[in-house]
């Protein structure tokens, strides 16, 4: 038997004695008396290769029309997804539409980044986003918001708080972004002007990772404006190096930033500009005329009113504002859209609907106005209407209550007492 498996195995050369294969007779019975799992691995591969290299069909080469029509309906499916062309006389450009859900995929909650969302209006939007199933992270450096306003997410799977500051870059991974942190009252904006640099870093984020991004510009893009009301072609009357400026400037330049890196990297951008907001939350001591004007008369202090009253403004409240940040991130438009309230009020007749509600003996005093104050503020909302369907629905009869409540609660601590005592 073993001289009949010499017979096969062994060439025709004749081993000698001290010849290394001299052992080769007990060699031959290796798949029998080998244990070593190593060589039945390398078989394994060896065949698999070998069948793989001559009997699979799918390895193949089409032919080169086949190949040129399977790369054209490849190439076309993954433009549907991830981009749209917008076609210009001079070159393409195309623009990211990241976030969209392609159809016969189950939409999920998006992962959203709220800046300054421990503020006032941003803690309410976090409240908005997570009520509808989205997960929110938070950025704030708490300037001006407060881990109070963000108590109520606190062990919620769908919430993160970030002690950041926007004006030092950051790396996340999120679907839309809402840029709302700069300190927006005059006490805190002249003291820490951040517009520009915060604006660069998250435009450079929404860049990274193909997020949506919301600007929340403000009304003071239009300074002192000449015309009346404001709508958003008006280019504005602000004085650049007024007391007011690293506010006002600070939002036109956060625009003109947003639309070029819409422009120039395809990143999808919307652009709110907010007209005067209230309702609680708000910052008790901002220098703001509605917080004053509460503030105030629940301390039993005069309602202090600069100039002679006469400066009109518009008031919409918190909850108004979100719904139309909201609209305008899930909608399709860019703007600028003016997000305000159109009823217009003298500061006089705020005054007055602070006596009513609050203290009808409250007095009223009267002081310098302020310089670069606009003499007039009114938004024209048509474009808001019409295109994403927004429209103020809390009047200031209504909404100035809930303020005045929050407002005594922080003033007075658990001293409870009924509005207009």
């Amino acid at each position: 038997m073993n001289s009949e498996l010499i017979h096969r195995t062994q060439t025709s050369k004749t081993p000698k004695p001290n010849d290394t294969l001299h052992q080769a007779p007990k060699s031959t019975n290796l798949f029998k008396k080998s244990k070593d799992p190593l060589l039945y691995t390398f078989i394994g591969i060896a065949v698999a290769t070998f069948f793989f290299n001559f009997f699979d069909p799918v390895s193949k080469t089409p032919p080169l029309s086949q190949q040129q029509s399977e790369s054209a309906q490849l190439q076309t499916r993954h433009l549907l997804f991830e981009t749209t062309s917008s076609h210009s006389s001079h070159h393409d450009v195309h623009f990211n539409v990241g976030g969209k859900v392609p159809l016969g995929l189950k939409k999920k909650g998006l992962r959203i980044l709220v800046t300054g969302g421990a503020g006032f209006v941003g803690s309410h939007l976090v409240d908005r986003l997570i009520e509808r199933g989205d997960t929110v992270i938070v950025v704030d450096n708490f300037f001006t918001g407060r881990k109070d306003n963000l108590v109520q997410h606190f062990g919620s799977p769908r919430f993160e708080l970030i002690r950041h500051d926007v004006v030092e870059p950051i790396l996340l991974e999120v679907d839309q972004i809402y840029h709302l942190a700069c300190p927006a009252s005059p006490v805190h904006y002249k003291y820490n002007p951040t517009n520009v640099v915060g604006t660069m870093n998250m435009l450079g984020l929404a860049k990274r990772v193909g997020a949506r991004f919301l600007v929340t510009s403000t009304s003071e893009v239009y300074g002192d404006p000449l015309q009346h009301p404001q709508v958003e072609t008006y280019w504005g009357n602000v004085n650049p190096i007024g007391v007011r400026s690293c506010y006002d400037e600070g939002k036109r330049t956060a625009e003109t930033l947003t639309m070029d890196y819409h422009r120039g990297h395809g990143i999808e951008v919307r652009i709110a500009r907010i007209f005067n907001t209230y309702g609680p939350r708000m910052c008790i001591d901002d220098g703001r005329v509605v917080s004053n004007f509460v503030a105030q008369a629940l301390r039993k202090e005069p309602l202090t009113v600069y100039g002679d009253g006469k400066q009109t403004r518009s008031f919409q409240y918190v909850s108004d504002l979100v719904e139309g940040l909201i609209r305008l991130m899930e909608g399709d438009h860019v703007g600028p859209f003016n997000l305000g309230n159109p009823s217009e009020f003298t500061m006089l007749e705020l005054a007055q609907v602070v006596q009513e509600t609050i203290d009808p003996y409250a007095k009223i005093e009267f002081r310098p106005n302020t310089e670069d104050d606009p003499h007039k503020r009114k938004p024209d909302i048509t474009k808001a209407r019409e295109l994403l369907g927004w429209h103020p629905t809390v009047s200031l009869s209504n909404g100035l209550p809930l303020m005045v409540e929050d407002f005594r609660q922080r003033i007075f601590g658990d001293k409870k007492e009924s509005v207009g005592a």
